[in-house]
C-alpha cells in the first residue's frame, strides 16, 4: 500500500481540505440523505471562506493524511472553545475522521484517531468526545470497539433535515 504520511494541514492546504471534506461527507452520507440536503450541507460547511476559518481557529486542529502524494483522508479537532457542545479545557473534540471510501479498511482511520489519543496525551487532556449520526454503524461500532461510551444526544442539522447524533466520550488516564 505505501506509507501514510500524515500532517498539520494549513491555509496552503486549503483546496486538499476542502476536496477531502466533500468528498469523504458526500461518500459517508450521500445515499442516505436527499441531493439537496447534501449540496445545501456541503455549500455551507466546507466552502473555502468556511474552511479558512476553521483553519485559523487556533482551538482547531487539522491533518491531512496522504498516501504516495494523494490526500486520502483528514481529521479536525476542537479545544477550548471551538468544541461544538462541551467546551471544556480538559476535553477534546473529534468534530470530524473521515477517510476516502476506496482506503477505508487500509489502516488510515485508526491511525489519525492514534494521532488523536497522542496530541490528548501530550496536552495531558482528561476525555476525547464527539458526536456520531445513530445511523452510522460503522463509525459506532469503531468507536464502542476503542473504548468511547455514549453520553448523551444532539441534533445534527444536514441542510434542512434534523438528524440525531450520538454523543460519545473516552476518558483518559
Amino acid at each position: 500500500m505505501g506509507t501514510v504520511a500524515i500532517h498539520r494541514a494549513n491555509r496552503e492546504d486549503l483546496k486538499d481540505l476542502q476536496i477531502v471534506s466533500r468528498t469523504t461527507f458526500k461518500e459517508s452520507f450521500g445515499e442516505q440523505n436527499t441531493p439537496e440536503d447534501m449540496e445545501k450541507y456541503l455549500k455551507e460547511k466546507f466552502s473555502e471562506q468556511q474552511l479558512f476559518l476553521e483553519l485559523d481557529n487556533p482551538d482547531s486542529l487539522f491533518y491531512l493524511a496522504k498516501l504516495n502524494e494523494e490526500v486520502v483522508g483528514y481529521l479536525k479537532l476542537n479545544t477550548g472553545q471551538a468544541q461544538t457542545e462541551l467546551k471544556n479545557e480538559n476535553g477534546l473534540e473529534i468534530e470530524r475522521i473521515y477517510v476516502i471510501n476506496k482506503f477505508i479498511g487500509k489502516g488510515i482511520g485508526k491511525q489519525l484517531f492514534n494521532l488523536t489519543i497522542d496530541i490528548a496525551q501530550q496536552e495531558k487532556i482528561q476525555y476525547i468526545w464527539l458526536g456520531v449520526w445513530e445511523k452510522n454503524e460503522r463509525a459506532l461500532n469503531f468507536y464502542h470497539k476503542n473504548g468511547f461510551v455514549e453520553f448523551d444526544k444532539h441534533i445534527f442539522v444536514l441542510g434542512d433535515d434534523h438528524q440525531t447524533d450520538i454523543l460519545m466520550k473516552l476518558k483518559l488516564n
